[in-house]
């Protein structure tokens, strides 16, 4: 095998990334198949169909370890940009790195397993807001990653001695295992684990710490499986696996289990060839949420408290059987939410909370008498609704053209930023069957917003039918209210943002913007730019005397 010097010297390029010629087309093979041959395009689309990408076939083999085995680089580096395991010291990443065909291959496996899988918003949040914790940070710090600053696992943001630094919400609970204090949020744990849920119900109701005395009970497996109940990502040394199949049993988290039992099976009988002489305790298993059934997701069981919570609202359940701890009353509707979901998804919520006192807001609301209370004025209950499901389960949908704007003054309201790009992948689709003239109201509102895929759309769409569209009463109207188009790039400017809007750093001048798209739509050669950029500006200028003329005729205007 290979030395670590010698895969130094190895230089992956472009062109060993360029389509491979597969051994066969398999149209309607699995994802298994679909990396055996290299067949990029179906592996693609099962990719983007939601196929687990680190599932095992019947031989307990992985898509990686093919792709890996045939020397399909492309196809692999596909696997791993989804999320594929890779990391030496397990069982999956040392067969993809002993099968792989080349040394171009382990050069490829090796620039990923430093670099896991970013999560998703819902699960870097939670993630963040465990870390945050003062308790967690210590353990962090000390034994887990020391060097956390060069983590990719630690959120170097975040800062011991600053309990209100960025991701912060206090927790609920504290447990003390061996001495050592472990503090988490009732609601992560119930909704992972009905051992926990009905821990919180009875015997721990009233607590705020619990003392853990077994003697087999590990600190470093109860962490782990907590931060895994957060982030849907776990990560473990080999040694300490079977102390976490022992919490698993008590905590009731069967697929989560399962997993880690077969995984043990396949740590102690696998050869390891080069790695005989390393120790368990340096090897670590990492498993990738997206391994368990989906029920028992992340946001599978935080959709279940969602929903849970509306039953609240409506007063048809109790509040502390979901340990709802605060009210949002929007448009006369109150919702039963959880601090440490709101705050950990808004920067809004999370300042909102921090000056919150326990009074009671709007008794004809039947509000709980021990819940606190927020009202938020300027948008509907629908859209709330909508708005508070995205921060639970990191999922929209029905949301109509007619709502857009509103959930995007919401996302720029609570500092979602991943929410507008989620009500955009929504709303592209849709605005195909939208006029022309109209996607200059549209093109106003995504450049206000910040929402840049819905920009790029219309942009591309009004150059592709500029000289029908010039003529428009819609398209002189949006030449009254942009800045001018500029020559020179420092002097570019857009319109203003929403506040909480992206900023348009990356953005310029929206008719700076057309003019490029334009171009591009005409075909414009490079010696001819110049000429063609003249002739544009030239014709901005006519029409906006044309605007300007026919706002006087105040009846064309209304």
């Amino acid at each position: 095998m290979a030395g670590l010097d010698e895969l130094e010297k190895i230089e992956l390029e472009a062109a060993d990334f360029g389509s491979s010629h597969p051994l066969k087309k398999v149209p309607y093979g699995d994802i298994f198949e679909a990396s055996r041959a290299g067949d990029v395009e179906r592996l693609r689309y099962l990719l983007d169909s939601g196929v687990n990408v680190n599932a095992r076939d019947r031989w307990d083999s992985v898509a990686l370890y093919y792709a890996c085995l045939a020397g399909h680089l492309d196809a692999a580096r596909m696997l791993l940009e989804s999320g594929a395991i890779c990391a030496e010291h397990t069982f999956d990443g040392d067969r993809c790195h002993y099968a792989a065909l080349s040394l171009k291959v382990r050069k490829l496996l090796k620039a990923y397993e430093a670099r896991p899988p970013p999560l998703h918003p819902l699960q870097a949040a939670l993630r963040d807001t465990f870390f945050a914790c003062r308790a967690n940070q210590a353990y962090l710090q000390e034994y887990l990653y020391p060097k956390a600053s060069v983590n990719p696992h630690f959120p170097s943001k975040l800062s011991l001695e600053d309990p209100s630094s960025s991701g912060y919400v206090p927790p609920d609970i504290v447990f003390y295992v061996q001495g050592r204090p472990l503090e988490a949020h009732r609601l992560i744990l119930a909704a992972r684990s009905p051992f926990f849920k009905k821990k919180f119900a009875l015997d721990w109701k009233n607590r705020n710490e619990v003392r853990l005395s077994s003697e087999k009970l590990s600190y470093s497996c109860l962490f782990s499986l907590i931060l895994f109940f957060y982030s849907d990502r776990l990560e473990i040394a080999v040694d300490d696996m079977e102390g976490l199949v022992r919490i698993c049993r008590v905590c009731k988290c069967q697929s989560l289990q399962s997993i880690l039992e077969k995984e043990i099976v396949h740590q102690r009988y696998a050869e390891y060839k080069g790695l005989r002489d390393i120790d368990n305790s340096q090897k670590r298993f990492i498993l990738q949420g997206v391994s368990l059934p989906e029920e028992d997701r992340l946001p599978a069981t935080l959709s279940r408290v969602f929903q849970s919570s509306l039953w609240s609202s409506k007063g048809m359940t109790d509040s502390e059987d979901n340990f709802a701890d605060v009210c949002i009353i929007v448009d006369q509707k109150v919702f039963r939410c959880h601090q440490v979901i709101l705050a950990s998804r808004s920067e809004y919520f999370k300042a909102g909370f921090s000056r919150m006192k326990d009074f009671l807001g709007g008794r004809n609301f039947l509000l709980d008498h021990n819940l606190p209370c927020l009202e938020e004025q300027g948008l509907s209950s629908e859209t709330f609704q909508k708005v508070i499901e995205y921060m639970y389960t990191d999922t929209i949908r029905d949301v109509g053209l007619d709502e857009a704007e509103e959930m995007f003054d919401s996302a720029s309201r609570y500092l979602l930023s991943p929410l507008k790009r989620a009500v955009a992948d929504v709303v592209l689709p849709l605005l195909e069957t939208v006029s022309t003239e109209d996607l200059c109201q549209w093109l106003l509102l995504s450049d206000m917003y910040g929402v840049s895929k819905v920009r790029e759309y219309c942009l591309d769409a009004i150059a592709s039918n500029f000289e029908a569209l010039a003529e428009t009463r819609q398209f002189q109207q949006l030449l009254l209210i942009l800045p001018p188009p500029s020559g020179e790039s420092t002097l570019r400017t857009s319109m203003p943002n929403a506040p909480g809007a992206e900023a348009n750093t990356s953005q310029g001048n929206l008719l700076d913007d057309l003019r490029e798209k334009w171009l591009e739509a005409e075909g414009a050669e490079l010696d001819q730019r110049d000429e063609s950029t003249l002739q544009f500006d030239k014709r901005l200028e006519m029409l906006m005397l044309v605007a300007k003329d026919a706002k006087s005729q105040s009846a064309y205007w209304m």
